[in-house]
């Protein structure tokens, strides 16, 4: 470690459950956050700003004025700009240091597996921060696939909710056991539902501290526990479940 990284990261390293070698694990993890929004800026900026070394970042659209109420890594000037490279230079401006991969395109099953299946540029851990169900899934089946942990979260109007799911764990439930892919609700989003502006920022961040504990290995992740916030009410409710014996992804796992 450099003096620069040692100053710049100087407040982790004087943490007891992270110290001098947790920082250096960071520095040489790679992450993979899917969806350049308001989850996805947020948890990008804390990954960036800690010290993860590499992030891979998915997305298609573009900044559109309407992002900019929520998504704080975008600002006016690059509206019409690309999400990811946008996102990138948000991510520079706090931490030069860290590489970026900035993929324009959909996460498909077909590009998750060719990334996720990569041993020379490995992923530790992947953060869904997309907004559709039909992506979720897709990313579950590759995770679970690969044994990589995942971390999902929404958020809509004043509610978010947060989960983790390790299927390198062998009691780990994944993503389709809380929900089944032939139980998908109707979709909705917040161009037509709205969604409050500090609550994506909570749950990305909340995303972004179960990625560093699991990259660094201290604290107990939100493995088979779905955490529901309530931003009206401030109130944080803790469901715990296990997984489904007759889960379809589960059972081509083992």
């Amino acid at each position: 470690m450099t003096d620069e990284e040692l100053l710049r990261y100087s407040r982790h390293i004087l943490l007891s459950e992270l110290n001098f070698e947790g920082q250096a694990k960071l520095l040489t993890s790679h992450a993979l956050i899917i969806g350049a929004g308001g989850l996805g800026c947020a948890a990008a900026l804390y990954l960036a700003s800690s010290g993860v070394g590499r992030l891979t970042l998915i997305d298609d659209d573009s900044v559109d004025l309407t992002n900019l109420q929520r998504q704080i890594a975008h600002t006016t000037a690059r509206v019409g700009e690309l999400k990811v490279n946008s996102l990138e230079s948000a991510i520079k401006a706090i931490n030069p240091n860290v590489r970026v991969n900035a993929v324009t395109s959909r996460a498909t099953r077909e590009l998750l597996d060719s990334i996720l299946t990569n041993e020379q540029d490995k992923v530790q851990v992947v953060l869904d921060c997309s907004d559709n169900f039909r992506t979720r899934h897709a990313v579950n089946a590759c995770c679970a696939k690969t044994k990589i942990p995942l971390i999902s979260g929404s958020a809509l109007k004043m509610d978010g909710q947060l989960s983790t799911f390790d299927t390198s764990r062998a009691l780990s439930p994944c993503y389709a056991c809380l929900f089944p892919p032939n139980e998908e609700p109707e979709e909705v989003s917040c161009s037509t539902m709205g969604v409050f502006a500090p609550l994506v920022g909570i749950i990305g961040t909340a995303q972004a501290n179960e990625a560093l504990k699991i990259l660094t290995d201290i604290g107990e992740p939100l493995t088979g526990r779905l955490v529901l916030f309530n931003a009206t009410r401030f109130k944080w409710t803790e469901i715990g479940f296990k997984r489904n014996l007759n889960c379809p992804v589960c059972k081509t796992r083992d």
